[in-house]
């Protein structure tokens, strides 16, 4: 098992290195903005129950889903065309879901 591992740890580490981004640094902000996303979203549930304005909480949410992918795009090189693909996907998919989240927990609110 700890074979697995090392090879596992090696192939991560080396994909780091051909493409110029930390795994280390990459791990801690994925962790980091799934947290700071999550409660962002909490307050935009809080902000719509209140009928108050959520532009400031729904772009905490949205800047926290991004900043791992974020850092791929501006930190590493050579990355094939499927990645930019995938981010985009990932940006597409985050923004209908985070709408569908909002929109059913709310519940019916006049904007």
């Amino acid at each position: 098992m700890t074979d697995y591992l090392t090879l596992f740890k090696d192939w991560v580490i080396g994909l780091g290195e051909k493409h110029e981004v930390d795994p280390l640094i990459l791990g801690s902000l994925y962790l980091v903005s799934k947290l700071c996303f999550f409660t962002s979203l909490g307050w935009v549930l809080k902000t719509l129950r209140a009928k108050k304005p959520v532009l400031t909480p729904l772009l905490v949410a949205c800047i926290s889903f991004s900043m791992p992918y974020l850092y791929l795009v501006i930190a590493g090189r050579n990355l094939s065309v499927w990645v930019y693909i995938f981010i985009a996907l990932m940006f597409a998919y985050g923004g209908y879901s985070i709408w569908k989240k909002i929109t059913e927990k709310a519940g019916p609110v006049s904007v």
